[in-house]
């Protein structure tokens, strides 16, 4: 329990990323098939999807999001878009998290009376996965931050890496070895945000 609690504590946004590894892409693999086998779903419907994406395919994904955002983006202010964007291309790879809709839709109509919550579930299913895996690739050694470019580049990246059509883009995971730690983050009082009743 205190090693599960240490690594919660220490997942945070990295920004500053290199593309290098702590461990042989194998061990990624195996950490993110354990996530998305065992996160939970609604009705166990396992509507989570990821692709994981190396080298090339990784850096095609960042390019993408900068050439799309140069369109829209005035160019005085791209500059930044620019280096922020440069900052999570500089990793070792990216996770893209997806929703399976037609599993969504299914349930919908396997169970009418929830009909409306299965959308919102699918939300929560993919955020609990994307934590999963943040946190155990924080524990691995590696630095992340969760990007929302979708649904700005979700026909390009369906096209570039062939995800099935039925596959929405949710968020994207650059992560890399990291270049500095986290910087210091305020908390709320406790007292706020949590009642007890006995």
């Amino acid at each position: 329990m205190k090693n599960f609690l240490d690594a919660v504590k220490n997942r945070r946004s990295i920004y500053g990323i290199t593309n290098k590894s702590p461990i042989p892409d194998e061990k990624i693999i195996e950490i993110i098939n354990t996530a998305v086998k065992h996160t939970p779903s609604a009705f166990n419907g396992q509507s989570q999807r990821v692709v994981v994406l190396f080298g090339d395919s990784h850096k095609k994904l960042w390019q993408i999001v900068e050439n799309t955002l140069r369109k829209i983006v005035p160019e005085e202010n791209f500059s930044s878009t620019k280096q922020k964007i440069g900052s999570f291309s500089a990793g070792y790879g990216t996770i893209l998290y997806f929703d399976e809709t037609n599993t969504t839709k299914s349930l919908q109509e396997q169970f009418p009376l929830y009909k409306d919550n299965f959308e919102v579930w699918a939300e929560h299913q993919n955020a609990m996965l994307q934590f999963v895996i943040w946190t155990a690739l924080e524990d691995a050694g590696f630095g992340a931050s969760l990007q929302h470019y979708n649904p700005l580049i979700d026909e390009e990246v369906k096209n570039t890496f062939q995800i099935p059509p039925s596959w929405r883009l949710i968020a994207q995971m650059p992560f890399g070895l990291p270049t500095s730690p986290a910087g210091e983050k305020e908390f709320l009082p406790l007292s706020e945000r949590i009642i007890v009743k006995k």
